[in-house]
């Protein structure tokens, strides 16, 4: 691990416009991108550089702003109505956004901005260029592949977020990927060069997430889904899954922890999923939990024999790394954000054919044997993929940036 950061970054801005790393993940908007932010804020800040998170208020009674972590502070910024609003209207705020940020005090003192999804991008790319300074893009998601793999109920991204993102793309100094696959779908979607995709995998909490003590093999069999509850992740799949499963092992249950997302209200959210889970007999097997904080979230993938995670749509499996990590094996969608994150640790299914999915979670209660093969590989491969080691990548590609950017002025001048 390296300790310290290059010292021509002392200062970082992180932007995630739409949504805090104060916020709960699992619920609303808030995700793998929440911990993410977190996560890295706070290592960077460990390693002496000063991160400044700009987002948007959602709480009128949250402080402007709120140090969480020595040396990292998150900034609430005033701009449209201080609740949570849909995403779609958040594209209506981004100017607002611009000039709340131009206003701040700390506006134009850092070395480089690190823009999180597109509405993020759309705001950094319009202020390095006047902080001169370079921008790093995340998208986290990407519309061009959610329109790819629409599941039902779900809508298509609009056309200005595909037009958005292709801009940021291409104009920032360089876009950072969760793994491979996504830096081939940018090459293909918008021409991008290796030269300006760096893969930057999100990271596991190794100290909260860890192998624990089990309860004992002759109890009902427990399942569990992890995430917000909307069409793209699935939850729909895992209660049919359950019910599959319950054809062989009628005692088997079913969690589902998190909450409605915008995108799965009227859908896949809590009442529908109840509905759903009625109409196929097995709502005596399936309990509904809020989304909760990742202490307790431990605690939950420590009680689980496995893990569902039937995502249609998924850039980086952060819920199954997590999983992995404390030696549940997992049985996952075949899709590029989970295969890089599955391995010998659990079983990839094609499709979304709950029979599918139901004959890969009876192979592990089973066979205690292979249960037990995939949860120690799990735990092998999640100790390879620390936040620790994200940050050291980070770090690198930070430097990189500022350090090319600096020589281009110099050249501009000497020109």
């Amino acid at each position: 691990m390296t300790d310290t950061i290059d010292p021509g970054v002392r200062r970082v801005g992180l932007l995630s416009v739409h949504t805090s790393p104060l916020d709960q993940p699992g619920t609303g908007d808030g995700g793998g991108l929440n911990v993410y932010v977190r996560e890295v804020a706070r290592r960077l800040a460990a390693r002496g550089v000063e991160v400044d998170v700009f987002t948007r208020r959602t709480d009128p009674l949250r402080p402007a702003s709120v140090p969480f972590a020595d040396g990292a502070v998150v900034h609430h910024l005033d701009v449209g109505p201080p609740r949570p609003v849909d995403k779609q209207e958040l594209a209506n705020h981004l100017c607002s956004f611009v000039l709340a940020l131009q206003r701040h005090p700390t506006a134009g003192t850092h070395d480089v901005l690190h823009a999180h999804y597109w509405l993020s991008g759309w705001v950094g790319r319009r202020l390095a260029p006047r902080w001169d300074v370079p921008l790093v893009q995340t998208f986290h998601t990407l519309g061009v592949l959610k329109n790819a793999t629409l599941a039902p109920g779900d809508l298509p991204e609009p056309p200005l977020r595909l037009i958005a993102e292709e801009r940021v793309a291409r104009d920032a100094d360089r876009v950072l990927v969760l793994t491979c696959g996504e830096a081939r779908l940018l090459h293909r979607a918008y021409g991008l060069s290796g030269a300006q995709l760096t893969v930057v995998p999100a990271g596991v909490d190794l100290d909260r997430f860890q192998p624990a003590p089990r309860p004992g093999p002759d109890r009902a069999p427990d399942l569990l889904f992890v995430g917000r509850l909307q069409p793209l992740k699935g939850p729909d799949v895992a209660v049919r899954t359950l019910a599959a499963v319950r054809e062989r092992r009628p005692d088997a249950r079913l969690r589902i922890v998190g909450g409605a997302s915008g995108a799965g209200l009227g859908t896949t959210g809590p009442d529908e999923l109840r509905a759903l889970a009625h109409e196929l007999g097995v709502a005596d097997g399936v309990t509904l939990v809020d989304a909760v904080d990742q202490a307790e979230l431990a605690a939950h993938y420590h009680a689980a024999d496995v893990l569902l995670a039937p995502s249609r749509s998924e850039t980086f499996g952060l819920v199954a790394l997590e999983a992995q990590a404390c030696g549940t094996p997992v049985v996952a969608a075949d899709v590029p954000g989970l295969e890089a994150v599955v391995g010998a640790g659990g079983t990839l299914v094609p499709g979304h054919d709950p029979a599918a999915h139901a004959a890969a979670v009876l192979h592990y209660l089973d066979d205690r044997d292979a249960w037990q093969a995939a949860s120690r590989a799990g735990i092998a491969d999640a100790r390879a993929a620390s936040w620790d080691r994200t940050v050291d990548r980070l770090a690198e590609s930070y430097a990189e940036v500022v350090d090319e950017h600096r020589a281009d002025d110099v050249a501009a001048l000497v020109g």
